[in-house]
């Protein structure tokens, strides 16, 4: 088994996701809403070497907003130094919902690219067709803002392959491997290994595992050579029965694991030089 295919480097980029659209307050009071909480939290993340902050917007009420994508971008650039700012585009229907991320002032960076449908609930799934995930990376390359690809199962990552041979998509392509319930890849490392192996050439590779999966999957992905996203968007709690308190404890121990795996937190400059974002 070989993935000499995919991008392989020492430095490894961490994004942090802070809220995203799904529980609240409700499931854990320190998770952030507002803009104002959210561009907090997300500094300190960046002070302790997150390169990337992907982004979600809520409504007073706390509801997903991604028209609040504008004020969330805000509050971050006047509070944080130089972190990359990642809209989502993702969960969204109809179509006007998920290409608001890439429609702020400026347009951010970077923006997740959902790359299929995939079941939320028990009555709810994200319709997402191929035209939508088409137009959608069009408008990106358009605008300059790099797609980060939203790989949950198998079967993304096949449309992964057909937007590369349409040549829609520039290369390094970034491509997030998604693991936990429902229809994402099902948690377990050889899954992991699997998606890996099989990921186009040219690839930068992150991995996302959602709840109790988090720390061991992306633990997983630094040894082998990946990045690695953290967050209470994907997880909610610090131990078992142990609530996090922010989400930069959860960032603080992840950097504690790189540290020792002897990987190199990329700055923002460099996540962007490796990206192909300059």
């Amino acid at each position: 088994m070989s993935y000499d295919h995919y991008i392989d480097q020492r430095k490894l980029i961490l994004t942090v996701a802070t809220t995203g659209g799904v529980h609240g307050k409700d499931a854990n009071p320190n998770l952030p809403e507002q803009p104002a909480e959210i561009a907090r939290q997300v500094r300190e993340c960046e002070k302790l070497g997150a390169a990337i902050v992907h982004v979600h917007g809520r409504d007073e009420h706390g509801e997903n907003d991604p028209e609040r994508l504008q004020a969330v971008n805000d509050a971050i650039r006047d509070r944080c130094d130089d972190i990359i700012i990642q809209n989502t585009t993702g969960g969204q229907s109809p179509y006007e919902n998920r290409v608001a991320g890439i429609r702020t002032d400026p347009p951010p960076e970077m923006a997740s690219l959902d790359m299929g449908p995939f079941n939320r609930g028990q009555h709810i799934i994200t319709e997402h067709t191929r035209n939508n995930i088409e137009s959608l990376a069009r408008e990106m390359h358009e605008k300059g803002v790099k797609p980060e690809l939203e790989v949950f199962n198998n079967g993304h990552l096949n449309e992964t392959y057909r937007l590369i041979e349409k040549d829609i998509l520039d290369p390094p392509y970034y491509i997030n491997v998604i693991l936990g319930p429902g229809t994402f890849t099902m948690p377990r490392p050889k899954n992991l290994l699997n998606m890996v192996e099989n990921l186009p050439a040219e690839s930068h590779f992150n991995v996302l595992a959602t709840g109790p999966h988090q720390l061991p999957l992306t633990t997983m992905g630094a040894l082998l050579g990946g990045h690695v996203r953290v967050g209470m968007e994907d997880n909610l709690y610090f131990e078992r029965g142990e609530p996090a308190q922010s989400n930069a404890q959860l960032v603080e121990r992840s950097t504690e694991i790189i540290d020792r795996l002897d990987r190199d937190l990329a700055t923002p400059d460099e996540a962007r030089e490796m990206l192909g974002m300059e």
